[in-house]
């Protein structure tokens, strides 16, 4: 059983979420809003550490984060299937935990982010169907919001200021250590692992912010605009 959030976010991998909107998850939790993660895969084809290595470190991550619950779907990793058995899967946790809103990857890069980003938007549709029958009172969240990334700088509908929080959001990647760089292992050197990463993830919410007029932001696309009631308090 899922407790109810008000916010879900949905990444590919254990580590996705933490480095697309971080930030945002630990800035939400200080103003009382609940949140939750479902990690797609257990990224059993990462270069580096191992399923449970990293089943161990999502854990660790999520209790920085301040999360409600983190589950993971265990598809297949490199794979994931957009198809009705993985759809109806994330209809039943959404039609449990009734967020209003849900974050997870932009359309682009990845193939297993283009995958999860139009998995995320199709159950989030079909949630809100009546005629879809899981045993549960139908819900459609409010809206999808896509998180920027550095590989992605489009112009964000939406910039969250998270300065008070970048110290958290990079702990939480950094409980991700099979992943970054240790001089000592002997994996294979990828993106993550070098020595420099976290250097650039920092700067890539720090151009955000500068753009927003904050030390660090984390931006956001959504799948229809946002509506506001009073234009001045934008």
């Amino acid at each position: 059983m899922f407790p109810q959030v008000d916010v879900l976010a949905i990444g590919a991998h254990p580590d996705d979420v933490e480095l697309g909107c971080g930030g945002t998850l630990v800035k939400l939790r200080s103003l009382a809003r609940k949140t939750a993660i479902v990690d797609l895969t257990r990224g059993e084809l990462g270069t580096r550490g191992t399923p449970e290595i990293r089943v161990k470190e999502s854990a660790a991550a999520g209790r920085i984060l301040g999360l409600e619950f983190r589950t993971n779907l265990e598809l297949e990793d490199g794979d994931i299937p957009v198809d009705k058995t993985s759809r109806d899967r994330l209809i039943r946790i959404l039609r449990e935990c009734r967020p209003r809103m849900v974050l997870t990857h932009s359309p682009v890069g990845h193939p297993d982010h283009l995958k999860t980003s139009r998995l995320v938007e199709e159950a989030v549709h079909h949630a809100g169907l009546a005629k879809i029958d899981t045993g549960q009172n139908r819900h459609r969240p409010d809206k999808v919001g896509f998180w920027l990334q550095p590989n992605y700088v489009a112009v964000p509908q939406v910039v969250v200021d998270i300065s008070e929080y970048y110290e958290q959001k990079e702990a939480a990647i950094r409980a991700y250590k099979s992943q970054l760089f240790d001089p000592s292992s002997a994996d294979p050197e990828n993106y993550l692992s070098k020595p420099d990463f976290l250097v650039r993830i920092r700067s890539f919410h720090h151009y955000l912010g500068t753009a927003a007029r904050c030390d660090y932001a984390e931006g956001f696309t959504f799948s229809r605009p946002p509506r506001v009631a009073d234009i001045s308090l934008c």
